[in-house]
């Protein structure tokens, strides 16, 4: 496949800068046989009782960092912990850095340039354990937003905005965004209808930003993401199955993490580890009845995601009228509830 076929072209108007409040306000675009526009508060209508929604728990960490070196202001995005203190960072400027420069962020908060990779990215050393550092950065980071959501200066209120009301488990370096709409009276009234959730959790990574360089979809390589499936959220899933319930996952982070664990008939167990999983159109989807994501990238692995999900002709089309009807795009923007293809 060629990337040319993932492309679209997309007003920079409608890239969301601010999520929608309440969260649960966000239009959503049913895609099924046909459009249908709504609300993400229309779920609890939507979906049927006995459907499961599977939910992401991970916890954005506040990995955006403002420092200097000498008199030269930094901004440090982290990407990954590559060893106990050593993070994998975006770096601007990145240029004139040198391996043993070191950056001050905060008094007793700083790091030491390790190298700087081929892929742009600086290895910095904090020199302190994982919850050493996990404090150094709820004290003094920022949220990690996406480069199109633009500030003048870091906005606090970034920090709840782009945090999930499931996070739970600190790890991630961008929010798994479908997520970001819940709010817990939708959540109350989904269990009144009987659409219940499980959590299961994948680490989202700086990669999930990343546009596809080559020209060949294939010579794409996914960046590795941390994830977890427990014992009791894997039994809860085959039980909705067995019962004829239908399985929605809530973003593309959690529908990689369930086809990552399924065996060939769709079954799951326990697991845990990392994945690189990259769905294409073609791929053979095996767990998840309905997608629930937000309005992806043109050329990204998560555009192709979901045109392996319903249909390459049909998330043109949605898009297409998606953009004439004026929703919103990316992190912040809206959302669409896909059915899968049964293609797919």
């Amino acid at each position: 496949m060629r990337i040319e076929e993932f492309d679209f072209a997309l007003p920079t108007e409608a890239i969301a800068q601010h999520p929608a409040r309440p969260r649960d306000s966000a239009r959503l675009l049913r895609v099924g046989e046909g459009l249908e526009d709504r609300a993400v508060r229309d779920l609890p209508r939507l979906l049927r009782p006995g459907d499961l929604l599977v939910i992401n728990d991970t916890k954005v960490l506040p990995a955006r960092l403002f420092g200097r070196r000498g008199t030269v202001p930094i901004e440090a995005t982290l990407i990954g912990e590559a060893a106990p203190g050593h993070w994998r960072a975006l770096v601007r400027p990145a240029r004139r850095l040198r391996p043993g420069d070191r950056i001050g962020f905060a008094p007793g908060f700083t790091a030491e340039v390790a190298n700087k990779g081929e892929d742009g990215a600086v290895l910095l050393d904090f020199g302190c354990g994982h919850d050493t550092m996990t404090e150094k950065l709820d004290a003094h980071g920022a949220a990690p937003l996406p480069p199109y959501i633009r500030r003048a200066a870091p906005d606090p209120r970034d920090r709840e905005d782009y945090q999930t009301a499931f996070a739970a488990r600190p790890g991630a370096v961008a929010a798994p965004t479908a997520g970001l709409h819940f709010t817990p009276e939708l959540l109350m009234a989904l269990d009144a209808a009987g659409v219940h959730c499980v959590a299961v959790t994948l680490h989202v990574g700086a990669g999930t930003f990343l546009p596809v360089k080559t020209e060949r979809v294939e010579d794409h390589a996914m960046h590795a993401e941390r994830g977890e499936i427990g014992i009791d959220a894997a039994a809860e899933i085959a039980t909705c199955r067995a019962r004829g319930g239908r399985i929605v996952a809530v973003g593309t982070t959690a529908l990689r993490l369930l086809e990552t664990a399924a065996d060939e008939t769709g079954g799951l167990r326990a697991w845990a580890g990392e994945t690189a999983l990259f769905i294409t159109p073609g791929y053979r989807l095996r767990v998840a009845d309905l997608l629930l994501t937000n309005f992806h990238l043109p050329r990204s692995t998560l555009f192709m995601l979901v045109c392996a999900f319903a249909g390459t002709d049909r998330m043109k089309a949605a898009y297409a009228h998606a953009i004439e009807a004026g929703y919103r795009f990316y992190s912040y923007g809206d959302a669409c509830l896909l059915t899968r293809s049964r293609r797919a």
